[in-house]
Order: structure tokens, then C-alpha cells, then sequence
């Protein structure tokens, strides 16, 4: 008598889900166990009386090509940033945009003091040239930083220092623009071919979206495992659970007994959000805090994103920092009061994130399906084995799940 292996997914966020979606595509169930209470990973929100807030500004780029597959992004109600951002420094602001998508930009970008017109015209070349440049060419150019990469494209100080660095700050959290030219290229070109967007309930739409696509049942909350060795997965709790093949999707080092300690590195970032007076911009759009010696990277206003919502900022913070939550609080109040003109009001929530992304020097676009193979039965998933980004966090999984799918279709155990 023949018999259904048994496949067991650990971990509910994109990756994991994503990977359980691809086996059911293929006619495998396999169960999913996470040990928080929610699933979706670093993909949270929280309600909070009736304000949306997530953990960590995130952003759906609704250019990504796994987003289109996986997605359904009509459903998910879509808010598209404006395609530029708002740009602070030294008391004043300034507006710059790509015009090609939104003609409002145009003459606040053409007259912009952010850097020189020769800048300006090289940033459109430069999102002509990664247009046309495919994916795969992007993930095989030779990786150089993305402040090097800048340079060799003749940008000026002035630009790099008043737009790039803030700007890529806020994707990378890193304020150095160290992260790969690979990593940049892709985002620009995502940017360059669709928006920056958000859905109306919040970023954890899409892991929920993803989650309605499984079988009831299929995801377990609240299930911590502690080892994977074999076929057998052992619980925090010691019972052990028999698993003809597992996908760890996420960092294997802590569950793998002989495993290599992982050396990945994690950036961090602290969102604060504040009650404020301010109305907002009137359009969902990015506020950048330009000046050096500043905490503040980044913000915009949520009543600008979802309609109806109270007056609230949302305002990160990349660089590190030794403050406590109530003097990182009153020091982004004195800086957005400085040098934004804006008054904020009393915090609603502070999420410091240690783990919001991870730290990669050599990335790919995604894992080939035979490279998800750690063992016979263990196969790798996650973001962080190629670039760190919901793209890559879908098509991993979707590639793990192709390695069991193809081990299975070689192997039918016999019961």
C-alpha cells in the first residue's frame, strides 16, 4: 500500500507559506508549524484602537515578479506611494520625483537643489538602462557596493549624500550604502517598473492573503521546534513529530545538531509612531531627513495611506543608537521639529526590530531548487539565503518546495 509523505514546513512567514502553496499547487499537503502566535514572520501589523501599524516601514514593490504570481493584488487594495519623496535639510524642504510617472515632479525636480542637472539626467538614463537590463544580468554583474557603484556612474557627492543615501537608508537600513550593486540595480529597476506600494490593511495583508490559499489546518501557531534530525523534528516540549522530508524556512543553524554556527548579521531599525496636529502631505509620499548627525531617516503620515485613518506618523530610525524608547522619542520629536517643522504628540507605539533584514554581501536572485537541499530529507527557505526581499522570500520557498516535489516524484515510500 502506497502512502502520501509526510512534508512538514517550519516557520509561517512568506517563504514558508509561499512553499506550502507550492506543494499544494502540486497536490502535496504538508503542515506548517511556527512557534509565534501569528503567522507571517517579519510581515507583522498590529491593530492598535483601530490605527495600523506595522512592524517596520515596509513596502510591497508591486513590480516584483513573484508578487504577481503569488498575489492577487487587486484583492489586496493597493496604495501606491507617489514615485519621489520629500527631502529635508537644513530647515528647508524640497520635492523630487520621477516625472515620467507622475508630472507633478517635474519642475520641483528640475529645480531641485539636491544635486546638479547632469545628476538629474543621469538618474533617468539610469532607469532606462536597468529597464532594459534583464534580471538575470543584474544577479551575475560583478558585486561592488552600492556607494562605489554610484560613483562609477559619474553621480555627484551632492546627490549621493541628499538623495541616495537617505533615500536607500530607508530599503537597505544601512546608512553607508554598502549593500551590493545587485541589491541596488533590482530595486531600482523595481521602482523604475512599478510602485512602491501598501496594502489598505496593512503589510500583514499579504501573508494573510497567502495563508487563505492553504487548507484549513494547515498552519499550527504557538508550535516551537527545538531539532530536526532525519525524518524526525523534536518539539520544545520533547514529543517529536515523524517528517519524510522538512523545509526550514528560515535560519536552520539553531535546529540542525553539527550545523556550522550561521555568522549572519541582522540590520536593525526602530520605528516610533506619534499622534500629531500635522495633516499630512495629502498624498502618500516618503519624508526624508536629509541633514548628517540626524536619527531620523525617514517618515510619512498614515492618514495619507488609508483612508479615514487618525492623524499619525510613522518615523524610522536606521542608524544605531543607545537610547532608551523615551529618549529616542523626545530626540525624533526635536528633530522633526527642527528641521521638518512638524509637531508631534504623544507616542503610540516604539518596534525595535533587531531582526529586519538581513546583512548580505554575496546575494543571488534566488536559490537554484537542488541548492535547498541540505540533507535527504531537509531543504532550506527563506529571504536571507539570497536578497533579502518578499521576492526572494516567495521564490525560495517556492524553489524548496520544487526539491521535495522532485524527490517525491522519484521516491513513493511503500507503507
Amino acid at each position: 500500500m502506497q502512502q502520501s509523505p509526510k512534508v512538514t514546513i517550519i516557520g509561517a512567514g512568506v517563504s514558508g507559506l509561499c512553499a506550502a502553496i507550492a506543494l499544494k499547487n502540486a497536490g502535496i499537503t504538508a503542515q506548517i508549524i511556527e512557534a509565534q502566535s501569528s503567522l507571517g514572520g517579519r510581515v507583522q501589523t498590529t491593530l492598535k484602537d483601530n490605527l495600523i501599524l506595522d512592524h517596520g516601514f515596509q513596502v510591497l514593490l508591486d513590480s516584483y515578479p513573484a508578487a504577481q504570481k503569488y498575489l492577487d493584488l487587486k484583492t489586496l487594495d493597493l496604495v501606491k506611494f507617489a514615485p519621489g519623496a520629500i527631502i529635508y535639510k537644513g530647515g528647508k524642504s524640497t520635492k523630487v520625483g520621477d516625472p515620467t510617472r507622475d508630472a507633478s515632479f517635474l519642475w520641483a525636480t528640475a529645480f531641485s537643489s539636491i544635486g546638479s542637472i547632469k545628476d538629474k539626467l543621469k538618474m533617468f538614463s539610469l532607469s532606462r538602462k536597468l529597464k532594459q537590463k534583464s534580471l538575470k544580468s543584474i544577479f551575475e554583474a560583478k558585486e561592488i557596493s552600492t556607494l562605489e557603484y554610484l560613483k562609477q556612474e559619474g553621480f555627484s557627492e551632492k546627490i549621493i549624500e541628499n538623495f541616495f543615501k537617505p533615500f536607500y537608508a530607508g530599503i537597505f537600513l544601512e546608512t553607508e550604502l554598502s549593500t551590493s550593486s545587485r541589491m541596488f540595480e533590482f530595486v531600482f529597476k523595481m521602482f523604475s517598473e512599478g510602485s512602491a506600494t501598501l496594502p489598505s490593511t496593512g503589510i500583514a495583508a499579504i501573508s494573510i492573503q497567502l495563508a487563505r490559499q492553504l487548507e484549513e489546518g494547515q498552519i499550527q501557531l504557538n508550535s516551537s521546534a527545538s531539532r530536526v534530525q532525519g525524518s524526525k523534528i523534536t518539539m520544545d516540549d520533547g514529543t517529536q513529530v515523524h517528517s519524510d522530508y522538512t523545509i526550514i524556512a528560515g535560519q536552520a543553524d539553531r535546529l540542525i545538531p553539527n550545523l556550522p554556527i550561521s555568522n549572519l548579521q541582522w540590520h536593525e531599525v526602530t520605528v516610533l509612531y506619534f499622534k500629531t496636529n500635522h495633516k499630512g502631505f495629502g498624498k502618500p509620499i516618503i519624508g526624508l531627513v536629509a541633514d548628517k548627525g540626524t536619527l531620523t531617516n525617514n517618515f510619512h503620515f498614515l492618514q495619507d495611506l488609508f483612508k479615514g485613518h487618525d492623524n499619525v506618523i510613522s518615523v524610522s530610525v536606521v542608524k544605531a543608537h543607545e537610547h532608551e524608547e523615551h529618549e529616542l522619542a523626545a530626540r525624533v520629536r526635536m528633530e522633526l521639529k527642527e528641521y521638518c517643522h512638524i509637531d508631534l504628540g504623544e507616542v503610540i507605539e516604539v518596534k525595535k526590530i533587531k531582526k529586519a533584514l538581513p546583512n548580505l554581501r554575496n546575494i543571488n536572485y534566488c536559490m537554484e531548487s537542488t541548492e535547498t537541499q541540505l540533507t535527504d530529507h531537509i531543504y532550506l527557505a527563506g529571504d536571507h539565503l539570497s536578497n533579502g526581499s518578499l521576492n526572494a522570500a516567495m521564490l525560495n520557498g517556492e524553489v524548496a518546495a520544487q526539491a521535495v516535489i522532485d524527490k517525491i516524484e522519484g521516491k513513493v515510500l511503500v507503507g
